[in-house]
Formats: C-alpha cells, sequence, structure tokens
C-alpha cells in the first residue's frame, strides 16, 4: 500500500473495511491470491515465457534450414522442435494468453469488482502452468512428440511408440481443461457481471468479442479432447479407431482435430481484433464507427468459423460436392472479417487521430493480417489449394495471419495497457525501434515463404537439397527470423528495464473513454471503489463527473461493512442489479486440486494407472473440500442494502445465479464431446458397408434399454429430491437420495451389461471399441451424478443446504437433466440404430 493509499484510506472507514476485504496476500501466501489481478498477471507472464521459448525454437529450426543440407539438427531432433514449436505458440500461447488478458482487465472493462469465480481462474491458471512445464520439459529429455501440432494417425499410432505422443496428447488435454475453465469464467462473467445499466447494445466490443471467442473455445475443444481420448485408447489399449484393418479411420482424427483447428485460428484472432477495437477510438478520439456492424460480424466470424474445417483437407479425396460447399464458406468469412477492418479504418478516418507506438502496432497488424487474409482466400480456392497444399505457402500465410492478426495487436495491447496494470508507462523510442525491426524482420522473414512454396519445398521437412533452388530464399528468411527476434528483444528490454526511478504515469494516461481507465495509479486491489451505473458506451469521456462518482463512493457497494469481497450480479439482457454476490477469497486449495488433476494425466502418460488413480480422488477429494468451503454460503441475513436505495438477496439460486449458468456452460462444452464421440460412431457407418460388421450382436437392446429406464428413474428421483428439499421435507428428501444412488449404482451396472455379456472385444474392431467408449462416457457421468447426490445429502445435514438456500441441489438436477440426455442418446446410437439399419 502506498502512502497516498493509506492516507486515503484512513480518512475513508468504507474505502479501509473494503480495502481490508479486497486486500492481496503478503509473504509467501501471496501464491494464494486468486484476484483477478493477481491470477491475470501470473498467466500474462507464463504465456509470454512460453512464448520466448517457442521463439527460441523456431530460431533453432530457422538455423537448420539455413542452407540445403544442413545438419545443425538431426532429422529426429529437428522433428521434436517442430512439433513443439506448433504446439506451444497454439496451446500455451495463442489461446492462453488472450485469456489471460482477459482475465487481468475484463473486471475493470465492466465496473466489476472481480469475475465470478476468482478460485476457478486460479485453478485453470495452475493447470495451465504445471502441463505447459510438462509438455515443455519433454524435449530436454529428448522425449518430446514428433508428430507436428497436427498428431495425423498413423504417423503417431503406428510409427512412434515413445511417449512423445502420449505427453502431446495428455499433457495437452490437460491444459485444454484450462483454457475451458477460463472460457466458463469469461461467458458467466460478461453475461452477469456489467454494472446497472450496461445493456447488450453498451457491452465494451472487447467483451463482445470475448463473449463470442468463450463460447467458441466451448465448441471448438471438446472435439480436439474427445480425439485426443481415441487415440490415447488406441495407443494405450489397442482400441483400433484409426486402424483401418480393423475398421478404423485415420480421417476421423483429421475431421475431429480440424473441427477444433480451423475455430481455433479465430479464436486466437477474434480477442486480439477485440484489443484493436478498445485501442483505436482512443487515438482517434471518437466512439467506434459501426459498434453494431462489428458485433454482428464477429458473431458471424464465429458462426462460419465452424463450417470451413474441411479446406484444410481439400486433397485428401473428398467428394466434389462437398469442396464446393467448403470452399465458398471458406471464402465467404471474408465478408464479416472485412466489415471489422473497414469500421476500424472508418473511425481512424474520422477522428482526430493520435499517434502513438499503440497506433502503430496496430496498423502494422492489420496490413500484415490483410495480406494473410487474401493468400487464405487463395488457399480457399481448392484448384489453387491443390497446388500449394503442404508447402512454404501456407506457412507463410499462416504466419500472416498469426503474428500479423494476433502478435501485433497484442504487443499493441501490452503498450496500451501497461500503465494501468503497472503504473507506469512503456517507452515511446524503444516501442518505435521494437516496431520496426519487427515489421522488417517479419516481412523478411514469412514473405519469401510464398515463393519457395510455390517453387515447391515442402513444409515439416528438416532439409532440403541444393537442386530444389530454394537456398537463397531460406537463407533470406532465417535472416529475417533473427531480425525479427531483435525486435522481440528491444520489447522484452522495454518490458522489464527497471522503472523504480521513472514517474508515475498519469491516471487515464489516453484519455480513453471506457471502464478500465478507472484504474487509480497505483492501482487498488478492489478493482474500482464504487459499482458505476453505466448510460453510455464511453462512460469516462460522456457521462459528466463520471469519475468523482465512482471515487467518492456514489454508486453500489461502496464499503466492505462484513468484511466480504462482494460484487454485483445482474440481469443478462437490460444489467438490472439482481444479486449481491460474495466471492471467495485466497486459498491453496486450488494449487491442490491442479496438481492432483496435473497427476492423473502425467502419470498416465507412463501407464502408472494405479498411480494415477490414486491422483484423482485426490483430486475429487480436493475439489469437493473447495466446494464445500468456498461455494453457495448461507448468509447471516437475507439481504443487503448495496447503496443508492437498493436492497438486493446476498444468495440465490436456478437460472439468476451464476453458478447455475457455470453448470449450464459446463455441460454444454461436455455434450459437444459427447456428440464429437457420436459422430466418430457415424463417420464409420457412413464410410464403410460393413458397420456394425456382419456376426456382430452389439450390446443387444435389454441391457441398454434396463439402463435408460433406470437412468431416467434417477433424473425423476434428483427432481423429486429438489422439490421435498423446497419443501423441507428431509426424510423425502434423503429417501429421494437413496433411491437415486442405489439406482445410479444399478444403471452403471446395466450400462456395462450390454457390450460386456455379449463379448464385444474392444480390441477386435472399431465397432465394438467405439460403443465401449460410448458405454463408458454415459456410465462415468452417472458415477459423477452419484458423488454429486451425497455431496447434495451431506450439505443439507450439515445446515449447509435449506429449503431456502438450494443452490446445490439445484445445479445437481440440472446436471442430471443433461445426463438424462446424454443416456437417451447413448441408447439411441448403441441399442436402437443398429436394429433400424439392419
Amino acid at each position: 500500500m502506498t502512502a497516498d493509499a493509506t492516507t486515503t484510506e484512513s480518512r475513508d472507514p468504507d474505502a479501509k473495511r473494503l480495502f481490508d476485504a479486497w486486500r492481496t496476500p503478503t509473504g509467501w501466501r501471496y501464491w494464494s491470491a486468486v484476484n483477478n489481478s493477481e491470477v491475470g498477471l501470473w498467466y500474462v507472464v507464463a504465456s509470454f515465457t512460453f512464448f520466448l521459448f517457442g521463439g527460441i525454437l523456431a530460431l533453432l529450426m530457422r538455423i537448420q534450414l539455413a542452407v540445403p543440407e544442413n545438419d545443425f539438427l538431426t532429422a529426429d531432433q529437428y522433428h521434436q522442435v517442430f512439433t513443439m514449436h506448433g504446439s506451444v505458440m497454439m496451446f500455451l500461447f495463442a489461446v492462453p494468453i488472450l485469456e489471460a488478458i482477459s482475465i487481468l482487465l475484463l473486471p475493470e472493462m465492466l465496473g466489476a469488482r472481480d469475475l465470478p469465480f476468482p478460485r476457478l481462474s486460479a485453478y485453470g491458471f495452475w493447470c495451465f502452468l504445471i502441463g505447459g512445464v510438462f509438455v515443455c520439459g519433454s524435449i530436454f529429455f529428448g522425449v518430446a512428440p514428433e508428430g507436428g501440432w497436427f498428431m495425423y494417425p498413423p504417423m503417431t499410432t503406428e510409427y512412434q511408440t515413445g511417449v512423445g505422443v502420449d505427453i502431446w496428447l495428455l499433457g495437452l488435454s490437460f491444459i485444454e481443461v484450462a483454457s475451458i475453465a477460463a472460457a466458463v469464467e469469461l461467458i458467466v462473467g460478461v453475461l452477469k457481471c456489467r454494472p446497472p445499466g450496461m445493456r447488450l447494445n453498451l457491452i465494451p466490443l472487447y467483451a463482445w468479442y470475448i463473449l463470442v471467442v468463450a463460447v467458441m473455445i466451448l465448441f471448438a475443444f471438446p472435439p480436439l479432447i474427445a480425439g485426443d481420448l481415441l487415440m490415447e485408447l488406441e495407443r494405450s489399449l489397442d482400441w483400433p479407431f484409426f486402424d483401418a484393418s480393423r475398421g478404423g479411420d485415420p480421417m476421423l482424427w483429421q475431421h475431429l482435430f480440424w473441427i477444433f483447428g480451423h475455430p481455433e485460428v479465430y479464436i486466437v484472432f477474434l480477442p486480439s481484433v477485440a484489443l484493436l477495437a478498445m485501442i483505436v477510438p482512443t487515438f482517434a478520439r471518437t466512439a467506434m464507427v459501426g459498434y453494431g456492424w462489428i458485433v454482428l460480424a464477429a458473431v458471424g466470424t464465429g458462426f462460419l468459423s465452424f463450417g470451413l474445417w474441411v479446406h484444410h483437407m481439400f486433397t485428401t479425396g473428398l467428394p466434389a460436392i462437398s469442396i464446393g460447399i467448403f470452399s465458398a464458406a471458406s471464402q465467404a468469412v471474408a465478408i464479416p472479417t472485412g466489415i471489422q477492418l473497414f469500421c476500424f479504418i472508418a473511425t481512424l478516418l474520422v477522428g482526430r487521430v493520435t499517434k502513438s507506438v499503440c497506433l502503430l502496432f496496430t496498423l502494422g497488424g492489420l496490413a500484415t493480417f490483410i495480406i494473410g487474409g487474401l493468400t487464405g482466400v487463395m488457399v480457399a480456392v481448392a484448384p489453387f489449394d491443390y497446388q500449394a497444399h503442404d508447402t512454404y505457402f501456407i506457412v507463410g500465410h499462416l504466419h500472416y495471419v498469426l503474428i500479423g492478426g494476433t502478435i501485433f495487436p497484442i504487443v499493441a495491447g501490452v503498450y496500451y495497457y501497461y500503465p494501468a496494470v503497472t503504473g507506469k508507462q512503456l517507452s515511446e523510442r524503444l516501442g518505435r525501434s521494437a516496431f520496426w525491426l519487427m515489421l522488417i524482420g517479419f516481412n523478411i522473414s514469412f514473405f519469401p515463404m510464398h515463393f519457395s512454396g510455390l517453387l515447391g519445398m515442402p513444409r515439416r521437412v528438416y532439409t532440403y537439397q541444393a537442386e530444389l533452388h530454394v537456398g537463397t530464399l531460406n537463407l533470406i528468411s532465417t535472416i529475417g527470423a533473427f531480425v525479427l527476434a531483435a525486435g522481440f528483444l528491444v520489447f522484452l528490454w522495454d518490458v522489464l528495464r527497471p522503472k523504480s526511478r521513472q514517474p508515475l504515469a498519469p491516471r487515464n494516461v489516453w484519455n480513453a473513454g471506457t471502464l478500465e481507465w478507472l484504474a487509480e495509479v497505483p492501482d487498488k486491489p478492489w478493482g474500482v471503489r464504487s459499482i458505476p451505473i453505466v448510460e453510455t458506451r464511453y462512460p469516462l469521456w460522456e457521462q459528466e463527473r463520471f469519475v468523482d462518482d465512482v471515487d467518492e463512493g456514489r454508486f453500489y457497494l461502496p464499503g466492505a461493512d462484513e468484511g466480504k469481497r462482494e460484487t454485483l450480479v445482474t440481469s443478462v439482457v437490460d444489467a438490472e442489479p439482481i444479486q449481491c454476490l460474495r466471492v471467495p477469497g485466497p486459498t491453496f486449495l486450488t494449487h491442490l486440486a491442479a496438481v492432483f488433476t496435473g497427476g492423473v494425466f502425467i502419470l498416465s502418460t507412463f501407464h502408472w494407472y494405479v498411480a494415477a488413480a490414486i491422483s484423482g480422488v485426490l483430486a475429487v477429494a480436493t475439489i469437493l473440500v473447495w466446494l464445500w468451503t468456498g461455494t453457495a454460503w448461507i448468509p447471516e441475513k437475507h439481504e443487503k442494502d448495496v447503496g443508492r436505495g437498493v436492497t438486493l438477496p446476498i444468495y440465490v439460486s436456478g437460472s439468476r445465479a451464476v453458478g447455475w449458468w457455470a453448470m449450464f456452460i459446463t455441460m454444454l462444452g461436455d455434450m459437444t464431446a459427447f456428440i464429437s464421440l457420436v459422430f466418430g460412431y457415424f463417420f464409420y457407418w457412413t464410410i464403410q458397408e460393413d458397420f456394425p460388421p456382419q456376426g456382430s450382436n452389439g450390446p443387444g437392446w435389454i441391457y441398454p434399454t434396463a439402463a435408460l429406464l433406470t437412468i431416467t428413474l434417477v433424473w425423476l428421483a434428483v427432481m423429486a429430491a429438489r422439490t421435498w428439499n423446497r419443501q423441507d421435507r428431509g426424510p423425502m428428501f434423503y429417501g429421494a437420495i437413496a433411491f437415486g444412488v442405489t439406482l445410479s449404482l444399478a444403471g452403471v451396472w446395466a450400462l456395462l451389461m450390454g457390450p460386456s455379456s455379449h463379448a464385444m472385444d474392444p480390441t477386435s474392431h472399431v465397432y465394438p471399441a467405439i460403443v465401449w467408449v460410448l458405454v463408458l462416457w454415459t456410465a462415468l457421468h452417472v458415477v459423477v451424478g452419484i458423488v454429486m447426490q451425497l455431496y447434495c445429502a451431506a450439505r443439507r445435514m450439515a445446515g449447509k443446504m435449506t429449503a431456502r438456500y438450494d443452490a446445490d441441489i439445484v445445479n445437481v438436477t440440472l446436471y442430471w437433466h443433461f445426463i438424462a440426455l446424454t443416456s437417451l442418446i447413448t441408447w439411441l446410437v448403441v441399442a436402437a440404430f443398429p436394429m433400424v439399419a439392419r
């Protein structure tokens, strides 16, 4: 705390109580912090560290390719470096850095004290860090994956027997847990934690973009998780999902991977555009032109991105009609992208532009991305793609899109938001040097790749012959890569150089109009002194005395009378206040949960399944303790005066509660992974004439039907338990729970008896293997449902859940809605469909 801050808080008792409630732990307990400001900063630092690691790997690749037939790296070393570069950049930097920035800045943009689940953010960060170190560390032991960031089978299932592929599959699946956790946090944050008055048409563009991207993550990552599951089962247990000799097909992996992989491009691009959407109006000194069009274009881009994955597979022998449809869709995505870019340009044209390094990187990023977008339209045309596929033309295109569309905007964002986070400004002089080195180095490095690709240089090779006549182009690219790296070093020095003698930056140093610039200098842990009423998109420009009213506590929750961390929850559409939400504070439980969760994935990599199972049990136990002690607290009073004459409930359940939304969103992602597995079943059916194979009886219909009926009864029992809990009929509640748990066990037994009683060997053919996967997926979810039911019973026994305070059983009921649907789909696929198809 600074001397000024101490003085301010000593004069204002409300401010002092607020400061104490949100105080960041000190000493070794600092690492137990869960504030968005701390977790977001750790996330950003970790992501940039992984980025630098990936950049060093890129330089090693460029040294190897600088001259023909170079032996700087062996083939195996190059393949590991090449695989790790792509994987690190995509999974450990591109997506995490944007989630990190959002966790760091989104609450301030929304005028909220924090996001609704700060411990979930911390858990996601520690999962990300542990998983990232595990995956990156493998290269130092010579066991890193070698299959490229796309891991195509059968190369990775039949010809690579080391643990490298398993490290990729399980390590990155673990990291994807962090990505989905962050997506849930961000979706609920944007929908439910906006300040009063911030209706949908007043949401900052950054928040709109993040909402779109978080929804995309929710639907894009689960197919990859499903693919990872299938490939790991093939590698570990010999279940032949991608083995053509036993009915499998490696093309299924390509579909699942690119259903994730193509939206991934927009998942990393749109948040970067979001940063530009905040920077451009500030330096144009005017509101963004075409706000509504930009929102529609962002939504349209996200929607279209899920219909483009096949354009990565034009050369795999797909039907001409499919290629035509996906080629047209791939070109159509240029329309919403163009709308966004034209709006940015129009804003700069109508405004009074102020020069800055932020704007340099903004313009450099837009120009670079446009080149990458145009070459993207070229490869969307199938005949051209046939010529350029798997050549360095694609490498050049990819990096123009990703570096132009992502890296330059992120650097612009760092220069823009650095004063808000640290209180100090970065150097304009160093920033300009970094910009020109990066822009020139980038173009020297990647523009020649288009020509080397058209001359026939294939990608993913560790060397090439002099007779190919691409040596000079490759040497130029390598020189450019080092110039680009020099630019990043200047940028890194600007960020890390000592600034203790540098004066603090003025508050709202850029004279921006959006809420995050309410941040005081130095910033306070509470985020915003009082939660404001917002009437415009740029309240700092357009609402009179706005900053003074916020600072003097004239809006909502100006203090913390009970010493609790509190923020407002508002309605989804109109942002009407509906709850005073209490959020948990520092804890080390998130670390333990992440370590034990990581143990499941990491120990499984080395086939230490008993140890992995023990780690899984410990992870579940830790998460239950976390939920028991940190969620659904029964308050000391029902309502609270939050200021300005408004009284709000402290505890709500159902669709008004953030926990209900988190469960709903999580289950949407879970259901997407399940549907991806169902997609696999019907993929095999469509491409094979004998699926199910002749002579196979499948799991029959008796046991699957018994399982469906039993699980349906459990679903009804859980709903009855919710009703009886609300009626405070304890014996009936406990009876329903006991009935539900008993029938759940019976349902699991019936599910497993279907394929096992019909001797379905999952290693013999892909049909029994995919049936077993669907059955086990459903059974595992029922087991989780049993734990949830017992948890609710224990909560009621302990007095932590009552007829009035019933969020636990309400959320568990929502979970069982999805389990009932999952069971029905499983029954339709494994029991009903074979009878109809024959």
